[in-house]
């Protein structure tokens, strides 16, 4: 009994080190660009069309339990000077992908399937400064057409 209560303990106290992206390096340039963006901004929602996937697994937590392949790089980047909206990214695409977000204070988040297949992040209280946003999938396969939305209105809002 005392054996298996260990291990429950050990595994509830790696929860926090499984959900930093040790592979994903936000000081490198995205892929698909970057973009500046302050409370209130039209047209909403933006979007950037990227191909998800990567040769980079990423263990997974949060989110993301099962883990997924992302990108060393990220996808896009986006600076935002925040108001008082709450901040939605998330992602539509013809595969399974999963959303991997680094705020501007260095917390990463992960989601796989908050609608369908289409992963979300949302910052009720977001604060200001750069998002570094990966798009991954499920298994090592890359998803061609996998639109980035950014939005203030809630996710798939549109």
């Amino acid at each position: 009994m005392f054996k298996y209560l260990k291990y429950a303990l050990a595994a509830v106290l790696a929860l926090p080190l499984a959900s930093a992206a040790e592979a994903q390096n936000y000081m490198l340039r995205p892929s698909y660009g970057s973009i500046s963006l302050q409370a209130g901004f039209l047209p909403d929602p933006r979007t950037r069309t990227v191909r998800a996937g990567g040769d980079n697994y990423f263990q997974g937590g949060g989110g993301c339990p099962g883990g997924g392949w992302f990108a060393n790089a990220p996808d896009y980047r986006m600076n935002y000077r925040a108001g008082g909206y709450a901040l939605s990214i998330y992602v539509r695409a013809p595969g399974d992908t999963m959303l991997l977000v680094n705020d501007p204070s260095g917390n990463w988040f992960c989601n796989d399937d908050f609608q369908g297949l289409n992963p979300a992040v949302v910052f009720n209280n977001p604060r200001s400064g750069q998002y570094d946003i990966w798009v991954g999938t499920y298994n090592r396969s890359r998803v061609g057409n996998s639109t980035i939305f950014i939005t203030e209105m809630g996710p798939f809002s549109r």
